[in-house]
């Protein structure tokens, strides 16, 4: 049964929603939804290139130091296709720097922000058909905004260069995925920009197709979601949480948002980010279950049950 061996991050200094106002090119109006609405206050920033960033996350894990030769798998978890400028390969880079001889190096993309919530489930599968029930593997998540289109998502969040570092074992004492589920609903012409049409059809399906994965997830797991004792979503702004709580039938309070004001939205990096917050905060006991759950561009949902 996959399992979290360890997660560490990386999170860069922050700059303030408003300092972003002109690079960004907001108005008034879009600082004030942002922050006062959203929930949003500070952004990760950084001048490190992005293989520096996930080098940083993954020599902050502690369950690596001294593994190396058991990681059988290098995954790279990225919410955008194109994280870096072509021929540049920062994994390639990564991989030298770890010293992670051993590992089989391969990135998934295209679910967007639930991009990493997707490479657990790959490392999973890839550990399980393994047969070394010592493999490991280390995914990284979290994406470098080097371009416009990157740096944020109109009326809806603005994104942050935290960088997430996540050990996998087929199997493991605590933090066993108990389900997974995702749905993709997106376009034939695989268009994921947010014009004003397809941002009219991205909120009127949102809120049900996010339900729809939780429901599908709780129920692989053999719960209900009213059993869910801690969600944590990734970090894209209060108002859609608070909604989804609602439509969920859960307190907000289950809601783990503390690291939206303080990081702005990671990309597929937010849950585990959120992960190491509250384990640190000791919010998790033992036989606790807790959601992991994230959307991304394209329209793709997906949420996975752990329990600790």
């Amino acid at each position: 049964m996959t399992a979290l061996v360890a997660v560490s991050s990386h999170l860069p200094e922050t700059v303030a929603v408003a300092d972003l106002q002109e690079p960004l090119g907001l108005d008034d109006q879009q600082v004030r939804r942002f922050t006062r609405l959203y929930g949003l206050d500070r952004i990760c920033k950084s001048d490190l290139s992005e293989a520096q960033l996930l080098i940083a996350a993954a020599e902050k894990l502690d369950g690596l130091r001294g593994q190396e030769e058991r990681v059988r798998y290098l995954i790279r978890a990225k919410g955008m296709r194109t994280t870096a400028p072509y021929p540049v390969n920062p994994l390639h880079e990564v991989r030298e720097a770890l010293d992670l001889r051993h590992a089989k190096t391969l990135a998934v993309a295209d679910h967007g922000c639930a991009t990493g919530l997707l490479a657990m489930d790959v490392a999973g599968t890839l550990l399980a058909a393994d047969g070394d029930p010592d493999a490991l593997a280390l995914i990284l998540a979290g994406d470098k905004t080097f371009t416009p289109f990157t740096q944020w998502v109109r009326d809806t969040s603005i994104m942050g260069e935290g960088m997430a570092a996540i050990l996998v074992a087929a199997d493991g004492d605590r933090d066993h995925v108990r389900g997974y589920a995702s749905r993709i609903h997106g376009r034939d012409d695989g268009v994921i920009d947010l014009t004003p049409e397809i941002a009219k059809d991205a909120r009127r399906i949102y809120q049900d197709a996010l339900a729809e994965v939780v429901g599908a997830a709780t129920e692989e797991a053999g719960i209900g979601v009213s059993d869910i004792d801690l969600v944590l979503p990734h970090n894209v702004n209060r108002v859609s949480w608070t909604v989804a709580a609602k439509n969920l039938g859960l307190p907000n309070d289950r809601f783990f948002l503390d690291n939206l004001g303080a990081t702005g939205h990671c990309f597929c990096a937010d849950p585990f980010i959120n992960y190491q917050t509250v384990t640190e905060l000791g919010l998790l006991k033992p036989g606790d279950k807790y959601l992991m759950t994230a959307a991304g561009l394209g329209q793709t949902f997906a949420a996975m049950v752990l329990e600790h």
